[in-house]
């Protein structure tokens, strides 16, 4: 009976539509609806699928992102956008036969992400259809040779020769092997901004180097003939790199480049570096002296091994603050033998600094934000993460500037409820990451009655929270209740029916939802959420909703998320629960149903951004 009548409500609304002039719904009405709607209003009749094409060929700009669809719904999009210039796409269900439907001349900015099922000859493809491109992101899974990406790369260039940006990153599906493969790389002397991920330390000194191996990429020349140093690298303004290790030798090749103004380099070591082959504070002092940056991110991952930049320390950290006073931005983590000290010079000598990020510094304490307040700069970013000795002292000086604009205290536990407080009287605030806090109900409370404009909270593994915290949250009158879009709940005991209830109801802003790990649900929560639209008409469709490892959904839940249910949902994360215990049929029937809906039975976070080379699509 639902079915049917969201069936025969959308035919009126369409034939409602049809009255207006197509220059009124073109002009005014079509641009304020969302893409889903417009294709569901394309299917109402001859007239108004001719009035949607209209709209569609005027977008100069297309952002598909937010789901993965699959060949026939994006030739259904794509196909009359000819005015296109700028296009993004989630590739998760793209292969190559797919690259017909939207690559073209007209293409100067092209952004393809989670290219799972595309191989190498991508590139190629590019680089023979879209000769005016300027801005060209890759997101590949390593599935070939390095000859192979080197060969199609080559095809690529001498077919973009505007390009001004390119990032490429390819994720690794071999589990145990070394992702970092010898590849010998030429770019074009257009390029202002490189991101590559992974590249081997040695190639990238190879590349850099004055000698032989450096040189202009021209398509049509002898490139045994080396070029002056002018000719490419002082064009080169931004430089992102993913490495297997940073070297002092790194630094130094790197410093050719002299224009950079943003440099962002992370490795990820397999081993132990060897003392003579890391970065340590000469190298450091080195970066300081040859850059004038703006952006500087410096990490080592642990992903592979519990590694650090042991040859750094505060030293290093001093000279390189007292050079580098023009950064606006700095990211840092992996430095083990920083205390306090080397972290305080860096925010007292870069006065226009206004974004920080510290990640694993276990010797940072409160001590380095102490009289914060009497220097200059106005930091509106702060992300520290996992730093263990941070406590609300520093929540305390970072927030009496009143500027704040995120807030990430990720695995923080020393922070508690008293800090809320002074975050609660912020008025700039959207986002705020309080994972892993020691925060209870009465924070929340504090927080529910507090001025900060909030859109994007986490309160994962807040182990104290409860349901009535939430209530209180979005109940207690403040502006959080009226701003909130994205809640993670994940891995907290004390999440059941009764707080998903009032997300559901009270939550009106709300588009994204994790309550993964949150065993005391049951189908009245997943109900809940799937008529919420029931409760509150002037509430937002739910996007992405992460509901893994929810023991308590029982396998009849299913259906739930079949029409006319979850109306607009683009991502759902639903593995290791009972719904997908009657296997893929069942999903695969909501898949074809549900073409706009990505299923994720992997754990991955939501919207697979990381992962997404292992997802298995149902």
């Amino acid at each position: 009976m639902e079915r049917q009548k969201e069936q025969k409500q959308g035919p009126q609304m369409g034939i409602g539509l049809e009255t207006l002039p197509s220059c009124v719904l073109i002009s005014a009405i079509f641009p304020k609806l969302e893409l889903e709607t417009l294709c569901s209003l394309a299917c109402v009749s001859r007239a108004m699928n001719s009035s949607v094409s209209q709209a569609l060929s005027s977008l100069s700009s297309l952002n598909l992102s937010a789901f993965s669809a699959n060949a026939q719904i994006l030739s259904s999009i794509v196909g009359g956008c000819r005015g296109l210039n700028s296009l993004t796409l989630n590739c998760l269900r793209l292969d190559d036969s797919s690259l017909a439907i939207f690559l073209g001349a007209h293409i100067q900015e092209l952004n393809l992400l989670c290219c799972s099922l595309m191989s190498y000859q991508v590139l190629a493809s590019i680089g023979e259809a879209c000769p005016n491109l300027r801005v060209l992101v890759l997101e590949l899974v390593d599935q070939e040779s390095p000859e192979a990406f080197k060969i199609n790369l080559d095809r690529m260039l001498n077919g973009c020769l505007c390009l001004e940006s390119l990032s490429i990153k390819i994720r690794w599906r071999g589990v145990g092997a070394n992702p970092f493969q010898p590849f010998r790389f030429f770019l074009p002397k257009t390029l202002k901004s490189i991101k590559l991920q992974p590249v081997l330390e040695e190639d990238v000194i190879h590349f850099t180097s004055l000698n032989d191996a450096f040189r202009n990429y021209l398509p049509t020349a002898n490139v045994s003939t080396p070029v002056s140093k002018s000719s490419f690298a002082f064009a080169l303004q931004r430089l992102s790199l993913v490495l297997d290790v940073i070297s002092d030798q790194l630094i130094v090749a790197i410093g050719i480049c002299d224009n950079l103004v943003e440099l962002d380099l992370e490795d990820r070591p397999i081993q132990e570096p060897l003392p003579n082959h890391d970065l340590t504070s000469v190298g450091l002092m080195s970066l300081a002296s040859n850059f004038r940056l703006k952006g500087l991110s410096l990490g080592r991952s642990r992903q592979n091994c519990q590694v650090s930049f042991k040859g750094v320390d505060d030293m290093g950290m001093f000279v390189f603050s007292k050079y580098c006073t023009t950064l606006e931005s700095v990211r840092l983590f992996g430095f083990s033998r920083v205390s306090d000290a080397g972290y305080a010079s860096v925010l007292q000598s870069c006065q226009n600094l206004k974004k920080f990020e510290v990640r694993n510094a276990f010797l940072m304490s409160d001590l380095a934000f102490v009289d914060l307040t009497r220097f200059s700069c106005s930091l509106v970013e702060v992300k520290l993460l996992s730093c263990c000795l941070i406590t609300c002292e520093t929540v305390n000086q970072l927030t009496s500037s009143g500027v704040l604009d995120v807030l990430d205290l990720y695995g923080c536990r020393s922070i508690a409820d008293s800090c809320l407080i002074s975050i609660a009287s912020l008025h700039s605030l959207t986002m705020l990451n309080l994972s892993g806090a020691d925060i209870s109900d009465y924070g929340l409370s504090v927080l529910g009655t507090g001025n900060p404009p909030i859109t994007h909270l986490c309160l994962r593994n807040c182990k104290a929270v409860t349901d009535e915290g939430v209530l209180l949250l979005f109940l207690g009158g403040g502006t959080i209740g009226k701003t909130l879009s994205s809640l993670d709940l994940g891995h907290i005991p004390g999440i059941s029916d009764k707080a998903v209830l009032t997300i559901a109801v009270a939550g009106t802003e709300i588009t994204e939802l994790c309550l993964s790990y949150c065993s005391s649900m049951t189908n009245s929560s997943l109900e809940a959420l799937a008529t919420r639209k029931q409760y509150r008409d002037d509430c937002k469709l739910l996007r992405r909703l992460d509901i893994f490892n929810c023991k308590g959904l029982s396998a009849d839940s299913i259906r739930l998320l079949k029409r006319p249910f979850f109306p607009g949902l683009h991502w759902l994360g639903i593995g290791n629960t009972r719904l997908n215990s009657k296997g893929c049929p069942a999903l695969s029937e909501i898949g074809y149903e549900r073409p706009w809906l990505t299923i994720c039975l992997d754990g991955c976070e939501m919207g697979c951004h990381d992962g997404w080379q292992f997802h298995r699509v149902p």
